[in-house]
């Protein structure tokens, strides 16, 4: 039986005890937040694409060895106003929700202008973030919704703009041992300027008033601009060391204009993205203490790039990793029409992902001295290339680690170090996953779990508070049994061996989802 990618979730916002086969380590404190869509359908309508579904938050509660389990809709106006007209009336990327036909020819030019400059959804429905002391679910436009991280009941809603001039905002921010959390964002056609902005939002003071959103005193580290007015580069993540931000612009777009006719049109906004392989990816390297780009230019060839792995500096040099694709067709295989049916014509359209190192040499008396055509990577253990070309711009090749991967999650203490693992899901002939995989990057090998009949979700490493190696703590992934027969669970994995230590059977409907944050509780 396969899982049915379009079937309503039904929400447990009761806590649920799970059943624990095996034993947890006594250190491991805390709850494990997912997010990702769960309504389909709402009356007579249903949405194209997976990604628009209502979101559906989730809760796994780790605490003295037992599991508790709950499940809440994201009650925020896109979903109050879907439900109340008892069909989907706020569009979303990859479905546009037109007027019902009964109403009035006033309803309907309103409707026009209001899709015609775009107020988008609120329904956030692909990660979970920190603010200060507060947690956000999150999309990447401009709306966030503030949560109660305990009952997963739906508080404030958030719009960026009155904070800053960003229209679209990742929902992959990286956070510093401080409490500080680092974001960046698009501002389209802001005084005729179209720019990418990277800030930075301070953690919240002991004793700070918790009703003020530590978005107020969000600082802006840097602005970058984008290379074409009317079409900036889509981006789903950012990569960050200890002196430098990694931004890819990449030729990835979004058609400003034809967003704007978009429902004119009777198209989606996703249609207003277009990739572009005649174009080669810009690769950004920002000073985080100056705010300003190094001036050497480097770039690489056509990719689609959703998650960066990890980031770090050694030697003079910079090294990232990416997860890639050839093209822009994953978005397409999200398409529910598409996703449910596994024939050969999606495994043809399917672009097998490819983990790819790049390295970027800082050093700027040597990048000024060396001669045209030499490559300037001095690194023993990679095989990536930048060479200098004509005009001082560098052309990055990168060192493919592994292929057919998806989902990255590394120890988060060695975010911006170098790191030796990453915990990812296998992605070889389709995005969706039946195993998870330990990857070691000095030896580029893999161990997996799997398990016959189970669908697996992003893999999160949680460390031992206690730990003195990078791999010392435990992997934790929700599980779907598509056998009705077997319950699904919360697989939790011990971090250095791969093997399964416990699970916690859940006597409730999980559902894939996509991302998600884990809040530890330390005794």
């Amino acid at each position: 039986m396969q899982y049915d990618h379009s079937k309503n979730r039904v929400e447990h916002p009761d806590p649920i005890k799970a059943e624990v086969k095996g034993t947890l380590p006594s250190w491991l404190q805390g709850t494990l937040l997912r997010n990702g869509p769960g309504m389909f359908s709402v009356g007579d309508t249903s949405y194209k694409h997976w990604f628009d579904g209502m979101a559906l938050m989730h809760s796994f509660t780790i605490k003295n060895g037992d599991v508790i389990y709950r499940s809440r809709y994201l009650c925020g106006d896109t979903y109050k106003s879907n439900t109340e007209a008892k069909r989907i009336v706020v569009s979303e990327m990859g479905t546009m929700a037109y007027p019902d036909p009964s109403k009035s020819i006033f309803t309907k030019v309103i409707t026009f202008l209001s899709h015609t400059i775009p107020d988008f959804t609120d329904n956030c429905g692909n990660n979970i973030i920190r603010y200060g002391k507060d947690y956000y679910a999150t999309s990447e436009t401009n709306y966030i919704r503030k949560i109660d991280p305990e009952t997963l009941e739906t508080l404030d809603k958030v719009d960026y703009l009155k904070y800053l001039a960003v229209n679209l905002v990742t929902s992959h921010p990286h956070y510093d041992k401080e409490g500080n959390t680092f974001n960046m964002g698009t501002t389209i056609a802001e005084k005729g300027k179209t720019k990418y902005t990277i800030f930075k939002v301070p953690s919240a003071a002991e004793g700070s008033a918790q009703e003020t959103p530590a978005l107020k005193n969000l600082e802006v580290i840097s602005t970058i601009p984008c290379r074409s007015l009317l079409t900036p580069s889509y981006y789903h993540s950012f990569g960050m060391t200890d002196n430098y931000f990694i931004f890819i612009e990449q030729p990835f777009k979004l058609d400003i204009l034809k967003m704007a006719t978009a429902y004119m049109r009777g198209v989606n906004w996703a249609s207003c993205l277009k990739f572009h392989p005649e174009d080669n990816t810009l690769i950004h390297l920002i000073d985080r203490k100056t705010g300003k780009q190094v001036e050497t230019k480097f770039f690489t060839d056509s990719m689609v790039v959703y998650h960066h792995v990890n980031a770090f500096e050694e030697d003079g040099h910079v090294v990232f990793d990416v997860i890639a694709y050839n093209d822009n067709s994953l978005y397409d295989m999200f398409y529910l029409s598409k996703i449910k049916e596994d024939s050969e014509e999606n495994r043809k359209a399917y672009s097998r992902p490819k983990c790819k190192r790049f390295v970027l040499p800082v050093q700027t008396q040597v990048l000024s001295q060396a001669p045209i055509g030499e490559d300037l990577v001095k690194l023993k253990f990679t095989t990536a290339s930048a060479v200098k070309e004509k005009e001082g711009k560098i052309h990055c090749q990168p060192e493919i680690l592994c292929e057919g991967v998806e989902l990255p999650r590394i120890n988060y203490n060695f975010n911006g170090k170098k790191h030796g693992y990453v915990y990812w899901t296998s992605a070889e002939m389709s995005p969706v996953s039946s195993k998870i995989m330990k990857f070691e990057v000095e030896t580029r090998k893999s161990v997996e779990w799997t398990e016959e009949n189970c669908l697996v979700c992003e893999p999160v490493f949680i460390g031992n508070p206690m730990a003195i190696e990078e791999d010392d703590g435990v992997v934790l992934a929700s599980v779907i049994c598509t056998d009705p027969e077997k319950s699904n669970f919360l697989l939790v994995l011990d971090g250095r061996s791969f093997t399964e230590i416990a699970r916690a059977y859940v006597d409730a409907d999980l559902h894939i989802d996509m991302h998600g944050h884990f809040i530890p509780q330390y005794n």
